[in-house]
């Protein structure tokens, strides 16, 4: 068992600065024979039309459930009194869109509220902003997708599930898990080790990220159970100050691309006290980021944590000030890397094991 103890690691990157695109990623798989497969960690990510907000009259908002924290100052909107079932059959979509148009118009700070002893089955969605205040979106029971790519609708795009785009001052939070229902999408023949030999077959390979925030502001991850995305758990695109803490991401060792944080074109990051295994990078950082902060993470098992790949084509990718410390990374494939397509033309690393 491959086992490294990252106390201190201090990647100090003045100006990473490559001849390169941020298009594309490779894969390498250390079981059976090596092979390599295209992910999409430095492509743009699919986004379709946003949503018309709904026009449908709206329920008041309820009460926060024992919510202490309220202090009666913001407003509360439990997705049940949006016709929400929570029985993880019914399409539960249009009440979580509901719910969320609601409290977007709100001028104060408002919750959206999905309770524990439920699980919600959701459609691909995106929820829009900017919204009027900030938002807590909290879950404490449990979200899922369709379940795998036969029950995904066909006009819905299959490299997303839940999308957060130009949303300012949110917090995505609470005791509760979200399910991405991964198996089936990792057992496509487009797969590695699904065809014969290790290799992989033809057909569609689209699998959704489990959650995105794109062109997003002054976020706050904290708290969930993340679980068994068909592809990335979390990505964060073209986003500022963003604040993950004591997140528990877990996929099977064997599970493609399903890395727990991909960030790429973001910068202001503090990942904390969080425990991240599953079949990818616990961490991967994109071309465009800087300012990102790893503390406390339990890393593995996995590829550990990755800067890059760091693209082709000859275009300009630059990443800078990285910092991880006091840190565990073990049955990993790696520790912490820097991944390049052709060389650096300028590279300052500083670290202390």
């Amino acid at each position: 068992m491959e086992y490294s103890c990252v106390s201190l690691l201090i990647f100090c990157m003045s100006l990473l600065c490559f001849l390169i695109s941020t298009q594309g990623r490779w894969h390498h798989h250390h079981h059976h024979t090596k092979h390599k497969h295209h992910s999409h960690h430095d492509t743009m990510p699919e986004i379709s039309v946003p949503p018309e907000p709904s026009t449908a009259l709206a329920p008041e908002p309820s009460g926060p459930p024992d919510d202490e924290n309220s202090g009666g100052s913001t407003e509360v909107f439990d997705v049940r009194k949006f016709g929400a079932i929570g029985d993880g059959v019914t399409d539960d979509t249009n009440a979580f869109k509901m719910a969320w148009d609601t409290a977007c118009q709100v001028n104060s700070s408002s919750t959206i509220y999905v309770p524990n002893g439920f699980s919600f089955m959701i459609q691909s969605t995106i929820f829009t902003g900017p919204c009027q205040g900030g938002l807590v979106f909290q879950i404490d029971g449990t979200l899922m997708p369709p379940d795998g790519p036969e029950e995904w609708p066909k006009n819905n795009s299959k490299r997303q599930w839940l999308v957060f785009y130009r949303v300012n001052q949110m917090s995505l939070q609470g005791g509760g898990a979200i399910d991405g229902r991964g198996q089936k999408w990792w057992d496509l023949p487009c797969k590695p080790h699904k065809g014969i030999n290790a290799t992989t077959l033809p057909g569609p390979c689209d699998s959704p990220v489990a959650i995105s925030f794109f062109m997003s502001s002054n976020l706050t991850v904290q708290g969930l159970k993340v679980k068994d995305s068909p592809q990335f758990h979390f990505r964060f695109d073209g986003c500022q100050n963003v604040h993950v803490e004591s997140l528990h991401i877990t996929a099977p060792a064997l599970s493609p691309n399903t890395d727990g944080i991909h960030i790429a074109n973001t910068n202001g990051v503090q990942i904390y006290n969080s425990v991240i295994s599953n079949g990818d990078d616990c961490v991967s950082i994109g071309s465009g980021c800087y300012d990102v902060d790893i503390r406390n993470l339990t890393c593995g098992p996995g590829h550990g944590i990755s800067i890059g790949s760091l693209g082709n084509h000859n275009s300009k990718a630059c990443v800078h000030n990285v910092t991880v410390r006091d840190s565990v990374i073990k049955v990993s494939d790696n520790g912490v890397r820097i991944k390049t397509w052709q060389d650096v033309c300028r590279l300052c690393v500083g670290h202390t094991l």
